[in-house]
Formats: C-alpha cells, sequence, structure tokens
C-alpha cells in the first residue's frame, strides 16, 4: 500500500474532488434493473427562489442517509431531485427585480412578465441545488426535474380534465383567503393564525319603524358593516323572539336589513345578536346560503372600499374602519370599546392580514377525494413516523374543506378553461377548442387564473417518472418507499401527495412518512431573517466540513422532535472526522506495503476476536435501527464503537504486536490485519452519514473497490461472534481503568512502573488475565504481573483496587519515591494547619457570626468540613509510610 492520506484532515481538499468522482462515474444514477429490488425516495423539491437553509440541510441529509444505506445494501437505489416554480413566491421576487430596473409588471404583459420569469429562472433556479451537492446529496441529477417541465405541465393538466370530468373540480363562488397584497387568494394551509391585540366595537343597529328600540351587535371589523345584509339571532333566544323577521337600519348607510333566525348564533356569546356579511365572513356566507341573503362585496382586491361602501369609496380597510368607528360615535350608535385578543390570519409569505372574500375561484371537492387517504393510515397501509403525527392529520382530514386551487398569478400552470368572449360558456380543454359549443363564437379566451403550487408537487411521485405515460420508470421505480419531510409541511404537501396517488395511480404515493422537526438556534428559536438568528450551512461547510455539519444534524436527532443547533456541537464532530482520520493513518502508516491475508481464527488473539465481535453487533443493531428510522441512535453506536472501542482501545492495545514486528511477525501481520479489516467495517458504517472522509479513507486503505458508496453494507455473521472473548476483555478494560483511576488519584507519572498483583480464586478469570498479559501490561503501566488464588507475597502497605470478579494490589513502593512523598505530604499538612486554624478562628468569633451573611458564614463551614477531610487523608497517608 503505497498511497497514503494528507497529514491532516483537510475537508476542502478532498469534498468538491470526491462529489466529481462520484458524479463522472454515475454512482447515483438508476435505470430500471429487473434484477434488483428498487428503493425509491422523492426530494421535496426545493423552490426555485430558495438559498439553501438549515432545514433543507436537515431534510436532505437524512434522505441521503437513506439512500446511501439502501445502495449499499444492493437496492437499485433512486433519489428523485427537482425543484419546484413556487408561484407566490417566485411572482413576488421576479417583480421585486423588475422593481429594482424601474419596470413594472403590468407595462410588461402577461407574455413580457412569464419571460422575465423564465430568465429569473435560468439564473437562480440552480442555486440551491448546487448547494445540495455541496452537501454530499447523492440524488440522481440526470433524471432532475422541474414542476413546470413539459412532463409535469402535461401531467398537471390532465388530472385537471379528469377531476374535472369526474365533477370532482367545479367553479364557483366561495368565501376564499384573499391577500390584497399579493393580490391572489391562498389556501387554507397558507395563512398562519397569530394572537393579535383589538377591539370589539359595540354598535346598535335601529329597529325600524320603534323609535328608541335598537338590537346592540359586537364585531372586530367595524368596516364590513358596509355589506352587512341582516342581523342573526338564534331561534330559542326569548330576549329577540319579537323581533325575528322584523327589519333594521343598517347605520352609516340607511338600508334595510332583516332579523334572522338562525341556530349558528350562541345565545350565550356576547348579545347574542349577530351581523351578517355573507360576502366577507365563511360562516356568514353560510347563513346567508340556508336565508336567500344577497351577497355584498365592500372590498376591491388591495383591500380598499370599493363602489358599494358608499363614501368610503377608495378608503383603505383600515383608514375607513377609523371614520367609521368616529361618525358611529357623533351619532351615538356605538356603544362601547372593549379591548379583545384574537387570532387573526396572516398570509404565510408577505405576513399581510387576510381578507376573508367571496370570489369565483376553482375548487377541488375534497368529500371523496380524502377517503382512500384517511383509510391507508388508519390501516397501517401508510405509516406516519413518529406515529403521534396521525392525530395531526386526522385532525386536518376529518375537518377538511374544498380546496380552492386557483390562483390570481401569471407565473404557474394556467387553467386549461376557455371562456367565450359572446355568451360567456366556458370549456375545460386540452387547448383551445376554437369555438364555443354554444352560441358558435370563434373568440375564446383561456382563463388567466393558474394554478395552486401545490396542485403540481401533488403529484410528484408519479409525474416526474414519466406520468400519463406508462413509463418502465414509472411502472418499477413506483410507489415511493420513504418521504421525508418537516412537519410544518404535512397538510400542504403530504395529505395532497396521498389522495392524488390514490385517485390518479390507484394506490399510496410512499409506504412510509417521516417527519423531522425544525433546526432552531442555541436558544429554542427558530431561524428567522428577521430574528437574524439564521446560520447559513454554507458557512458551516467552509469552516468545518459538509461530513461535520451532516453529524451535527443527525446526532440525537429524533423523527418528529425540533432540534437546537451549537457551533461547539459542530466542532465535536468535526473533532471526532479528525480521530478517525488520525487512527486511519497510524493503521496505514503500520501496515506499510505489507501484504496482508485473512489468519485462520486459531490464529486471533483474544482482543482481535474481542473486536471483531463487537463490530459483527454494531453491524446487527446499526442496520436494525436503520430500519426503523432510528438515524440518530444509530450513528450515536457507530461513533461511540469507533472512538471508544476501535481507537481508545482496541488500536491501544494492538500497539504492543504491531510495534514489536521483528519479535513475532506473524502475531504482528494478525493484528494489522485485524485493524484494517475492522477498520473497513467501521467506514462503512459510517459511510451514509459522513461520506466524504469515509470514501477517501476507504479508497486510500484498499484497492479491491473503487468506492465506498458501492461496497456491500456489513451484515451480522456468526462466524464473528465470540461472546467469551467479550466478557473476558471486559475484565481486563475494568483493570486497566481500576489501576489507571487510582494512579490518577495518587498523581502518579505514567512513565512510573509498577509491580501489579491480581488476586481471584476465580479459575476463569485467573486464565483471562495470565492469556492476556501482553494485550494490558502496556496500558497498566505494569513493570510485572502476577496472577493469583490469594494474597501471599504482597505487603501490607499495597494500595488495593477492587474490581468485578478480583482485587487488584499495587505495591505502594513502586508507585511512590518515599522520600518526596514525605517530604510532600508534610508540606501539605502545614499548609493544612494553617488554614483549619484560620477557618476555625473564624467560626468562633461571635462578630463574624452575627455580621456576616448566611451564605457566607455556610461556606466557611464547607471550608472547613473539606481541609479536615484532606487533613485525615494525609495523616493516613503518613502512618501508611512509617
Amino acid at each position: 500500500m503505497s498511497k497514503e492520506l494528507a497529514k491532516t484532515y483537510d475537508p476542502k481538499d478532498i469534498e468538491d474532488r470526491l462529489y466529481q468522482k462520484w458524479e463522472e462515474n454515475k454512482y447515483f444514477h438508476a435505470e430500471v434493473d429487473r434484477s434488483k429490488k428498487p428503493f425509491t425516495i422523492v426530494m421535496p423539491p426545493p423552490n426555485i427562489t430558495g438559498q439553501l437553509h438549515m432545514g433543507h440541510a436537515l431534510d436532505n441529509t437524512m434522505q441521503d442517509i437513506l439512500i446511501r444505506y439502501k445502495r449499499m445494501q444492493g437496492y437499485n437505489a433512486l433519489w428523485q431531485p427537482g425543484t419546484d416554480h413556487a408561484s407566490i413566491a417566485t411572482e413576488v421576487k421576479v417583480i421585486q427585480s423588475l422593481k429594482e430596473q424601474g419596470i413594472d409588471k403590468a407595462d410588461l404583459g402577461r407574455e413580457g412578465f412569464l419571460k422575465k420569469a423564465w430568465e429569473w429562472k435560468e439564473e437562480y433556479g440552480g442555486r440551491i441545488v448546487k448547494q445540495l451537492r455541496k452537501m454530499g446529496s447523492s440524488a440522481d441529477w440526470d433524471r432532475e426535474r422541474f414542476t413546470m417541465d413539459e412532463g409535469c405541465s402535461k401531467a398537471v393538466q390532465e388530472v385537471f380534465i379528469k377531476l374535472y370530468e369526474k365533477g370532482y373540480i367545479y367553479k364557483g363562488s366561495r368565501i376564499v383567503n384573499w391577500c390584497p397584497v399579493c393580490k391572489t387568494s391562498i389556501s387554507d394551509a397558507e395563512v398562519e393564525h397569530e394572537e393579535q391585540d383589538g377591539f370589539f366595537w359595540h354598535i346598535n343597529y335601529p329597529v325600524k319603524g320603534e323609535e328608541g328600540r335598537f338590537v346592540e351587535i359586537a364585531t372586530t371589523r367595524p368596516e364590513t358593516l358596509l355589506g352587512d345584509t341582516a342581523v342573526a339571532v338564534n331561534p330559542d333566544d326569548e330576549r329577540y323572539k319579537d323581533i325575528v323577521g322584523k327589519t333594521l337600519i343598517l347605520p352609516l348607510v340607511g338600508r334595510e336589513i332583516p332579523v334572522v333566525a338562525d341556530a349558528y348564533v350562541d345565545k350565550d356569546f356576547g348579545t347574542g345578536c349577530v351581523k351578517i356579511t355573507p360576502a366577507h365572513d365563511p360562516n356568514d356566507f353560510e347563513v346567508g346560503k340556508r336565508h336567500n341573503l344577497p351577497e355584498i362585496n365592500v372590498l376591491n382586491d388591495d383591500a380598499t372600499i370599493n363602489k358599494n361602501g358608499g363614501k368610503y369609496e377608495g378608503m383603505d380597510r383600515y383608514e375607513a374602519r377609523k371614520l367609521m368607528v368616529k361618525e358611529l360615535e357623533e351619532q351615538g350608535l356605538l356603544v362601547k370599546v372593549v379591548p379583545h385578543t384574537h387570532n387573526v390570519g396572516t398570509h404565510d409569505r408577505c405576513k399581510t392580514t387576510v381578507e376573508p372574500m367571496i370570489k369565483q375561484q376553482w375548487f377541488v371537492k375534497m368529500d371523496e377525494l380524502i377517503k382512500p387517504a384517511v383509510e391507508a393510515v388508519k390501516n397501517g397501509e401508510i405509516k406516519l413516523l413518529p406515529e403521534r403525527m396521525d392525530k395531526t392529520y386526522f385532525n386536518w382530514t376529518d375537518n377538511i374543506r374544498d380546496w380552492c386551487i386557483s390562483r390570481q398569478l401569471w407565473w404557474g400552470h394556467r387553467i386549461p378553461a376557455y371562456y367565450c368572449d359572446d355568451c360567456g360558456e366556458f370549456v375545460v380543454a386540452r387547448e383551445n377548442p376554437g369555438k364555443c359549443p354554444k352560441c358558435g363564437c370563434t373568440h375564446m379566451t383561456q382563463d388567466p387564473d393558474t394554478l395552486d403550487t401545490w396542485f403540481s408537487s401533488a403529484l410528484w411521485p408519479f409525474s416526474t417518472l414519466g406520468w400519463p405515460d406508462k413509463t418502465e420508470d414509472l411502472d418499477y421505480f413506483y410507489p415511493n418507499d420513504v418521504l421525508v419531510t418537516g412537519y410544518d409541511i404535512i397538510f400542504f404537501w403530504v395529505i395532497r401527495m396521498i389522495f392524488s396517488g390514490y385517485e390518479q395511480m390507484g394506490e399510496a404515493p410512499f409506504h412510509t412518512v417521516l417527519f423531522h422537526g425544525l433546526v432552531r438556534d442555541s436558544e429554542g428559536r427558530k431561524m428567522s431573517k428577521s430574528l437574524g438568528n439564521g446560520i447559513d450551512p454554507l458557512e458551516v461547510i467552509d469552516k468545518y466540513g459538509a461530513d461535520a455539519l451532516r453529524l451535527t444534524l443527525i446526532t440525537g436527532n429524533a423523527p418528529g422532535n425540533d432540534m437546537r443547533f451549537y457551533w461547539e456541537r459542530v466542532e465535536s464532530s468535526r473533532n471526532f472526522a479528525n480521530k478517525v482520520w488520525n487512527a486511519s493513518r497510524f493503521i496505514m502508516m503500520n501496515i506499510g506495503d505489507e501484504k496482508l491475508t485473512k489468519p485462520s481464527f486459531d490464529k486471533l488473539a483474544p482482543e482481535d476476536k474481542w473486536i471483531l465481535s463487537r463490530v459483527n453487533t454494531l453491524a446487527k443493531d446499526v442496520t436494525e435501527n436503520m430500519d426503523k428510522f432510528e438515524l440518530g441512535i444509530a450513528v450515536q453506536k457507530v461513533y461511540d464503537f469507533i472512538w471508544d472501542e476501535f481507537c481508545d482501545w482496541y488500536i491501544e492495545i494492538a500497539k504492543t504486536r504491531t510495534f514489536k514486528k521483528e519479535e513475532n511477525p506473524e502475531s504482528a501481520k494478525v493484528a494489522m490485519w485485524t485493524l484494517k479489516t475492522v477498520l473497513i467495517q467501521g467506514l462503512k458504517l459510517l459511510h451514509p452519514y459522513m461520506p466524504f472522509i469515509t470514501e477517501e479513507i476507504f479508497c486510500t486503505l484498499q484497492d479491491e473497490e473503487e468506492t465506498i458508496m458501492l461496497s456491500q453494507w456489513p451484515e451480522y455473521t456468526e462466524e464473528w461472534n465470540f461472546p467469551e472473548e467479550e466478557v473476558a476483555v471486559e475484565h481486563v478494560k475494568d483493570l486497566v481503568k481500576g489501576i489507571r483511576n487510582t494512579r490518577t488519584a495518587m498523581e502518579v507519572p505514567p512513565s512510573r512502573k509498577a509491580k501489579v498483583f491480581i488476586v481471584t480464586e476465580d479459575k476463569n478469570l485467573q486464565e483471562t488475565f495470565e492469556t492476556m498479559k501482553s494485550a494490558y501490561s502496556m496500558l497498566a503501566s505494569a513493570s510485572e504481573v502476577k496472577v493469583q488464588a490469594d494474597k501471599n507475597g504482597i505487603g501490607e502497605d499495597a494500595v488495593s483496587v477492587v474490581i468485578p470478579g478480583a482485587v487488584v494490589y499495587l505495591p505502594l513502593e513502586d508507585l511512590v519515591d518515599f522520600e518526596k512523598e514525605k517530604e510532600r505530604l508534610l508540606k501539605e499538612k502545614d499548609k493544612l494547619t494553617k488554614e483549619l486554624a484560620r477557618s476555625k478562628g473564624m467560626l468562633s468569633n461571635e462578630k463574624f457570626l452575627s455580621k456576616a451573611p448566611e451564605a457566607k458564614v455556610q461556606e466557611e463551614k464547607e471550608k472547613l468540613a473539606k481541609y479536615e477531610q484532606m487533613m485525615a487523608q494525609v495523616e493516613e497517608r503518613l502512618a501508611q509510610m512509617k
């Protein structure tokens, strides 16, 4: 072996080089191969607006661990990558970018704007993919897809038409969440509810024809009064029985509105009278439908008051609110204003308060479509991990509303519906029909709206494999095996993929959903731009390497739990990488150009059998954890094995044989074979987590295989099971630890050798300590080792160390230079005598006891107790020396 590792581990020197090698050799690429079992993961497509953040880093590390693990197990592993057009997010970015150039979206027109959006996508769309490569993501980049590429767009159109023809897609007026800044509808899942301080304005509505009689209502949005078309009371409310059917005069507007009875009203809440504004509240909309009430929309798309608002037309909603409240007060109709904290819906993108508004939109009817998705999780066909996510899942499916899929945007998949310019008839079709089926007019215009981003990403598991065409890829790689994603997009994406999979493919899109939590800062806060506490994964990679970042993100990480990011943990991950690197260098330097062959088992020393047995059990345990998706537990076991058992114990024990090659060349070769073999197994188990460092060491250490990525995953073998040697080495470890701890406590320098007497009546233990002398003598700094059944020949002053099954004795004169130690102990005694006198003096001083703070007195008492204990130890040691 003439190759060797660089003196120090430098991630910058190896990572880009190795990644290029992997890509050039097509190690990530998967083709249909019926002789192998497929394993598929689809990447949650990051937005093309995206910059790699810690959430992506965690998400992709977890997927990469699973895909590398399965690839090594011999599966035909496909990790399907791609990016999402992210309609609103991208349109906002492009508009901002154009603004900076002094260009207005409206001036460009639709075609001109889309040209600019595609240019923006070409420039920035690939940025996050480059960054994912820096993480070591072994996705099949040859198959990279984009939600608006030709194939995915064809799939979207196909699904829309199929759902429309089955009656699942319809157009209708409904209350939608309207964002006045983005000027588009948004789905329920894109609304964030946050607590805001507001008010309840109590307003009197005069009863027509009954001078001085009023109905008192309370509202948090007084400006919507302009669109009121009724006031509702509960039919069982005795207080209002006589006014049901009467008419009220709407304040400030003068319009007459009826009082209706509806069970929706809670008679015990507020005044028991509720203003009904069907165009601006989802519950009022339903009440309006039941009572045939008109729907009056009083807001423009930018949340200014429209022409239905009379004299308030053109005013911003909050400006109009102020003026209306002032006028109600002047007219004596404002009863009171009560402070009130309530949940307000805001758009998760731009944080604007959302307005419920009645709009003509396209909807997907959800009641039938959701059924198989509910059943799949109930019967275990799809497993959600952790299991507690079931509750969140069913909570949403049980309360599902029809999904508003139209967006008033230009960037996205345009709705395949065409309207007749003359009679208004519309047709859903793959292309412009050119002629109205109703009136024969030849002017047909396509619907200007686009589809919700999630409509296309809901098809991702099968659209990326060629659907709607019946491709080989689709037949072989679908369904996916695992979906890895954050718990924060369970509604947006996970549920929609599940019902789309059942509806279009007739089966689940994946078998398991592995949810991970958020990566928070060291104080537990969510990382965000506004807090300025976001940590850039690329900065971490630049400083410590991708492997250290990956290990940090997975260590201690449990499914579904948030994790905190600490720089100190990245540092300790990098230290672990250094440890692996240095141990590997040491092993290679020892092996040199030796040709090593597998020895027969009778040639193995007990410690060789022990370490082989340990790495054998490790392979079984780690495989079990990986199969249960316990990635954090698995890597902790690998970490502990490499650091503790392999580096701190086996390498140290093996040194006594490799350093004395000349004395026993055969034993040295067996030790070297064991070192190399166990290191290779350890590197393989670590590879999915730390791909770069393991590849560099593996390719330098052996010549048989060109990459660790395609080497075989370690499997448990009965041949390497050595329970007796495992027990024996545990006894040796207890022995060495016991001796070392005692020597440290007595401040004996490591260079000072001492005789070791091991006393045990257990015959098996005697044999263990006898046969393994060469393994532990050096570690125990022993000048000589005697194993015996009694205390014969051991001096009374020998220091004893109790370990399981035996007592170890170390002659005091071997450990201590008597004259020097006596001199040191006398000095220590003198110092302690003075400290005791001082402490006792203070504690017998009444002035100190009465005036000093209680804590100070207590501290002095503790000091005295400590000095007395130390003095007793010193006197005992001096007595022993006599």
